[in-house]
């Protein structure tokens, strides 16, 4: 059965400062510089800042009171207040706090998760627990024209939740079919803002990868709903993180920021649950080999290691499935251990003749462009016996672009004809020849 967003446990929310496992100065200090940078007196609104349910945000009100640090505006029920609720402010020791802890760290907002406690939300949401059908992963392809064993082929390894390695020829698919894979995995996951180790906090959800369920979506009465989940958590899709030929090693390292001096999770912390995507391997400026290598640990025993300004290293999960995806034949760009690490390795091909044409056919359909039988013989008599006969999955989109420019500089009609045919054709190939200079 496929694992749903429903049969995922949600992170319990926090009934007290004790099941925060939170440093009580950590989270005092969030709350004054939380206070001092949105300037709010409210605990409904200060609670929905820092993501607590409001019980757990009064206790750490009511310590920072004791300290000193904070002071209530007035009494409950006072003349001239809209709400029953108390508002409150920083003291003149309160706001030299906060700004001494800013100077710290400038993070303020969402508490942040420790680093155990995601532990145990990782594992109830593991990418390896999903069960993906072969009507789920079809109908997430549907819109590709596929090799017959492809699918036979793809379903284990994404069901297994271990790294893939497609490879073939250019243009064939291998983004298309790791974006499928990707729309095959339907349910949703509970991504941290923040996560805490050491006193550190590093920054993890990002709207760029991450994408927030609708259902999760801030109003005014989410506050209400706290008991249902850890607001310190956002309920989103399982995420995915694509690279290509910009990828280096330092971007799988944590990234900190001297500014705000907190750290920034790197990509394949991000993608936890989800997916990571190295499409154009053997593209970048580091060596697949050296590539590989780096993923050796987190492959083999689901965990990676990180290190601290300070140097100190420590573990987190690792929980991704990785896609590599290359045009180089593997045995070119890796050694054998390497390739031993790697759990699957699925070659994508170029399409058939008849696939080729079932291809073209639906990209002419959507694109408009009326097919013309004794056009599609000299494509497929005259053009293609010149590259013999190597078809590939881009060839159609790239042929009938080419055609509709040239149909809409001239102000002729979308349809096919031989000549239209050579035009587009002269595009996609360079002729190999020597430039004099």
């Amino acid at each position: 059965m496929n694992m749903q967003s429903s049969a995922i446990m949600a992170p319990p929310a926090p009934r007290t400062i004790d099941d925060m496992k939170l440093s009580p100065v950590m989270m005092r200090d969030i709350v004054l510089k939380t206070l001092f940078r949105k300037n709010t007196n409210k605990v409904t609104h200060l609670a929905r800042a820092v993501c607590l349910p409001v019980p757990v945000c009064q206790e750490i009100i009511d310590m920072a009171r004791g300290q000193g640090l904070l002071e209530a505006m007035g009494t409950l029920g006072a003349a001239g207040q809209v709400s029953n609720e108390m508002p409150y402010q920083l003291t003149d020791s309160g706001k030299a706090r906060a700004l001494d802890a800013l100077a710290q760290s400038e993070y303020f907002g969402p508490m942040p998760v420790p680093l155990e406690g995601y532990r145990e939300q990782v594992a109830r949401q593991s990418i390896r627990n999903i069960q993906i059908t072969r009507d789920q992963l079809t109908s997430a392809m549907g819109h590709l024209i596929l090799p017959e064993d492809l699918i036979s082929n793809l379903g284990p390894a994404v069901g297994s939740g271990r790294s893939i390695l497609m490879y073939g020829p250019p243009g064939n698919g291998k983004s298309s079919i790791s974006n499928g894979i990707r729309d095959a995995m339907g349910d949703k996951i509970y991504v941290p803002y923040a996560l805490e180790y050491a006193g550190q906090i590093i920054s993890m959800y990002d709207p760029i990868v991450h994408s927030k369920a609708a259902e999760d979506a801030e109003d005014t009465t989410s506050l209400r709903r706290t008991a249902r989940f850890d607001r310190r958590y956002v309920l989103c899709q399982r995420p995915t993180v694509i690279t290509g030929g910009e990828l280096s090693l330092d971007m799988l390292d944590l990234v900190y920021n001297p500014t705000a001096r907190t750290y920034q999770a790197p990509l394949q912390l991000k993608s936890s649950g989800g997916i990571f995507i190295v499409d154009d391997l053997g593209r970048q400026a580091e060596p697949p080999q050296k590539l590989v290598n780096r993923w050796i640990v987190p492959l083999e025993e689901s965990k990676d290691i990180l290190a601290l300004q300070s140097g100190e290293k420590f573990e987190v999960p690792f929980d991704t499935l990785v896609i590599f995806s290359t045009n180089f034949h593997p045995n070119e760009i890796f050694d054998q251990a390497a390739l031993r690490r790697i759990f699957f390795k699925i070659k994508i091909d170029g399409p058939n003749q008849e696939n080729f044409l079932k291809i073209f056919a639906l990209v002419a359909r959507k694109k408009k462009m009326q097919l013309d039988e004794a056009s599609l013989v000299h494509l497929l008599k005259t053009k293609y016996p010149t590259i013999n006969n190597i078809y590939a999955n881009y060839q159609p989109v790239f042929l009938i672009d080419q055609m509709i420019a040239v149909c809409d500089f001239e102000g002729l009609p979308y349809k096919m004809t031989p000549e239209l045919i050579d035009r587009a054709w002269s595009n996609m190939f360079v002729k190999d020849e020597k430039i004099v200079k």
